[in-house]
């Protein structure tokens, strides 16, 4: 009888215990930082997504406007360079290599802005099912790339405010030391208006 008491009171101590650890705050720092991170993720799916579109949206363009080939050229060499630029998870908490992949994405944005613009002198092109078709899915990748970066700044934010304030300050200087603030994304002048791909 004395063992099962001794049992009982020293598991009843480690649920307690458990329970005053998780209720504490100490789960907070690595389960912002996984949401962030997968967040992060869907940032890059969406980019991707839209990098996906370019080749179908260029060559579509291509059979209808050739002369235009400076600004098919560019929206070329914009998706080549916006896609050699990576960010894994681990490379988060430097801004520096988020402002490159921003100013890479920033810059593919602009040179779909043109190539768009292009479209509208050429009124066969405009009325193509296949263009018509990619026109939709850019415009609504583009919102997606909207949300999935709002999602981000948002995951961040929690993640970072978890860092500098109390009880999470306090984990993050004991058993969280390595855990480092991520950066966030830097509103550019055009952030508050997503392109325009109308026709």
């Amino acid at each position: 009888m004395m063992v099962s008491l001794a049992r009982i009171r020293g598991a009843s101590v480690a649920v307690l215990l458990g329970l005053t650890v998780a209720g504490c705050g100490y789960n907070n720092i690595p389960t912002y930082e996984e949401q962030a991170k997968a967040k992060w993720a869907d940032v890059q799916n969406n980019y991707q997504r839209r990098s996906d579109l370019i080749p179908n949206l260029v060559a579509t363009v291509q059979g209808y406007a050739k002369q235009e080939k400076d600004v098919l050229t560019a929206v070329i060499e914009a998706r080549a360079k916006a896609t050699q630029v990576k960010i894994d998870v681990s490379q988060l908490t430097d801004p520096e290599k988020l402002q490159q992949f921003q100013a890479a994405q920033n810059q593919l944005s602009g040179a779909l802005g043109r190539l768009l613009a292009v479209s509208e002198n050429y009124p066969d092109l405009k009325s193509n099912q296949n263009f018509l078709a990619l026109q939709s899915q850019l415009e609504g990748t583009e919102n997606r790339i909207t949300v999935a970066r709002r999602d981000y700044i948002e995951a961040v934010r929690l993640y970072n405010t978890e860092l500098k304030t109390f009880p999470g300050l306090l984990w993050a200087a004991t058993f969280f030391r390595a855990n480092k603030p991520m950066a966030e994304f830097a509103a550019n002048d055009n952030a508050q208006t997503p392109p325009q791909v109308k026709f």
